[in-house]
C-alpha cells in the first residue's frame, strides 16, 4: 500500500514496537505473579485478571480525555505521553518486590489509555473515509508483527529470569517515546482543532454524535461483546496454555508468536481486499463467524499441536475491528474523530473491565474442576450475540438503505 503521509509509517511502527513490547512479557507473566503472590496458578490466573480490571479501570476514565486532549492540543504530544507512561510501566513491573507494584504499574498505564486512541486519530486524520478500513488494517498488521517478536523473544529472555523480559520492554518503549519525539509530524491542524469539552471528555458525550445519527448503537453494542469475548486471549491465554496444556513460557511465547504471524498475514493480504471486495458489514460477519467457531474449537483442544490449525484460522477474527472502526468513523464528522476514538477506548475499557473478570472466572472455575476450556465456551456465546446484533442492527438495516458491494 502506498502511504499518502509521512506520519502512517512512523504511528505503525510506533504501534509494532509497543506491540513487542506487550508480547515480550507474556510468556513470563504466570511464573512472575505465582512468584510474588505464593499461589498456585489457578489462583494466579485471578490475580491477573484483577491486574487487567485495574488498567482498564483506569483507561475507561481517562481514554475520552485523551481523545478529547487530542482533538484540543494535537496527536503528537498525548502519543508522546503514552509511549513515556508505558515505560515507566515496565520499569516498574520489572523492580516491582511485591505483588502490589504490579497492580501500580497496570493503573499507571492505564491512565495513559495506551496508544491506540491516539494512533486511530491520526490515521484519521490523514486517510480518506474510503480508505480507512484498509489502514486500520495495516494498524492489525503490526500488532501481529509485534506479537511475532515479541512473545518469542520473551520466551527467549524468560531463560534470563522473569525480570528480563520487562527491561527489554522498558528500553523500547523508551525508543519509541524518543523516535516520535524527534520524528513523528502533527496531524491536525490549529483550524481543526476544538476547545476541551468536559461534557464530551466521558464515554457518554464522546458517542453522543455517534448514537444520534447512523443509528450506531447496535454496532457499538456488538463490538462491546466481541471485546469482552475477545479478552479470552489477553486474560487467559498464557494461564491456559500451563492449566491445559502444561507449556512453560518458551511454549507460551512460541504460541503467541505463531498467532502473531498469522494475524500479521491475514491483516496485509486479506483485510483489505476483504473490505474492498465485500464491504464492511459482511466483513464484520465473516471475522465473527471465524472469531466464534475457534473460541468453541479451544474448549476441545487436548494436544499442543492441535492449537496451530485453529490459530491460523482465527487470524480471520482480525476482520472485525478495522471493519468496524471504518463504520464508525464514516459516521463521524473530522473535527471529532479523536472524540470517537476516546469513545471506542473507553468501550474497549469496559470490555477490558468485563471480559478479564468473567474469563479469568471461568478459566480458574472449570480448571478447578479438571475442565479448562470454560473461558472459551463463553467466549464463543457472546459472539454468537454479538452476530446476532450485527445481522439485525446493522447488515439488514444497510441493506434497505443500499446494496452490500458484490
Amino acid at each position: 500500500m502506498r502511504f499518502h503521509h509521512r506520519a502512517v509509517p512512523i504511528v505503525l511502527l510506533a504501534l509494532l514496537i509497543d506491540a513487542i513490547g506487550f508480547g515480550i512479557v507474556l510468556p513470563v507473566l504466570p511464573d512472575l505473579v505465582v512468584h510474588l503472590a505464593h499461589v498456585g496458578l489457578s489462583q494466579a490466573t485471578r490475580i491477573a485478571g484483577y491486574m487487567l480490571v485495574a488498567y482498564a479501570g483506569m483507561q475507561f476514565l481517562a481514554g475520552p480525555i485523551l481523545g478529547n486532549l487530542g482533538d484540543r492540543f494535537g496527536r503528537r504530544p498525548v502519543l508522546l505521553l503514552c509511549m513515556l507512561a508505558f515505560a515507566i510501566d515496565y520499569g516498574l513491573m520489572a523492580a516491582a518486590p511485591t505483588i502490589g507494584w504490579l497492580f501500580v504499574g497496570r493503573l499507571i498505564a492505564g491512565i495513559t489509555g495506551a496508544t491506540y486512541s491516539p494512533a486511530n486519530a491520526v490515521l484519521a486524520d490523514v486517510t480518506p473515509p474510503e480508505r480507512r478500513g484498509a489502514v486500520f488494517g495495516l494498524m492489525g498488521a503490526a500488532f501481529g508483527l509485534g506479537f511475532i517478536l515479541g512473545p518469542a523473544a520473551g520466551g527467549l529472555l524468560a531463560g534470563l529470569g522473569t525480570r528480563a523480559p520487562f527491561i527489554a520492554a522498558a528500553a523500547l518503549a523508551g525508543v519509541n517515546a524518543v523516535w516520535i519525539l524527534l520524528a513523528m509530524p502533527e496531524t491536525l491542524p490549529p483550524e481543526r482543532r476544538r476547545p476541551f469539552d468536559w461534557r464530551q471528555a466521558n464515554v457518554f458525550g464522546a458517542f453522543k454524535p455517534l448514537l444520534a445519527a447512523g443509528g450506531a448503537a447496535p454496532l457499538i453494542a456488538a463490538a462491546l461483546l466481541w471485546q469482552i469475548a475477545h479478552n479470552v486471549y489477553p486474560a487467559t491465554w498464557a494461564f491456559w496454555g500451563g492449566l491445559a496444556l502444561h507449556w512453560n513460557a518458551a511454549a507460551i511465547g512460541w504460541s503467541l508468536a505463531a498467532s502473531g504471524l498469522a494475524m500479521a498475514l491475514a491483516q496485509v493480504f486479506v483485510t483489505g481486499r476483504a473490505i474492498a471486495r465485500l464491504g464492511e458489514e459482511r466483513t464484520v460477519m465473516i471475522g465473527m463467524l471465524a472469531g466464534g467457531a475457534c473460541f468453541l474449537a479451544y474448549v476441545f483442544v487436548s494436544r499442543g499441536w492441535m492449537v496451530y490449525p485453529i490459530i491460523f484460522v482465527s487470524a480471520l477474527q482480525g476482520l472485525v475491528y478495522p471493519s468496524v472502526n471504518a463504520l464508525l468513523s464514516r459516521m463521524t464528522d473530522a473535527s471529532h474523530q479523536g472524540a470517537l476514538q476516546g469513545g471506542m477506548a473507553s468501550v474497549g475499557s469496559v470490555a477490558s473491565i468485563a471480559g478479564p473478570l468473567a474469563m479469568t472466572q471461568a478459566l480458574a472455575f472449570g480448571a478447578e474442576r479438571g475442565e479448562p476450556g470454560g473461558a472459551f465456551l463463553l467466549a464463543a456465546v457472546l459472539v454468537a450475540l454479538a452476530l446476532v446484533l450485527v445481522w439485525f442492527g446493522v447488515v439488514r438495516r444497510l441493506r434497505r438503505i443500499a446494496p452490500v458491494p458484490a
